[in-house]
C-alpha cells in the first residue's frame, strides 16, 4: 500500500452461515453493486428472489452501521464493493433401496456488502 492513500471511510455488514446457495444470492448481489443505498432498496423490494429479502436486511444494516459508527448520511451512501462467498455444506442422508443412505448436501453462504459515501469533488 502506498502511504499517500487516504485511508477511505467505508460501512460493512456481513451474514455468515446464510442457508441459501451462493449462485442464487449472487444473481442479486451483482444486480446491486453500484447502486445507490435508495435506489439499490428498491430495486431490491421488487425482484422475485428469496435472497432479497435477505440481502436487503444487510443493506439496512450496513447503512445503519455508516450512519451511527461514521456519521455519515443514507443520502450520499452507495454499494462499493458485495460478496458472496461460498461455506459449508450441511450433510444429511437421504434412505433409498436396499438400507443405502443417499447424501444431500444443503449449501450455505457468507454475504458481505459494503458501503462508501459519494464525495462530490469541482
Amino acid at each position: 500500500m502506498e502511504k499517500n492513500k487516504k485511508s477511505e471511510i467505508k460501512a460493512q455488514a456481513s451474514a455468515k452461515g446464510i442457508r441459501m446457495s451462493a449462485t442464487k444470492v449472487r444473481r442479486v448481489i451483482d444486480r446491486i453493486q453500484g447502486c445507490s443505498y435508495e435506489e439499490a432498496l428498491v430495486s431490491l423490494e421488487f425482484m422475485p428472489y428469496k435472497a432479497c429479502n435477505l440481502v436487503s436486511q444487510l443493506v439496512l444494516s450496513a447503512a445503519a452501521n455508516a450512519t451511527t459508527n461514521l456519521g455519515l448520511s443514507k443520502s450520499k451512501l452507495f454499494i462499493s464493493k458485495a460478496w458472496v462467498d461460498n461455506s459449508t455444506y450441511l450433510k444429511r442422508f437421504r434412505p433409498r433401496a436396499q438400507g443405502r443412505g443417499y447424501p444431500i448436501r444443503k449449501p450455505t453462504c457468507q454475504i458481505t456488502i459494503t458501503l462508501k459515501s459519494r464525495s462530490i469533488e469541482k
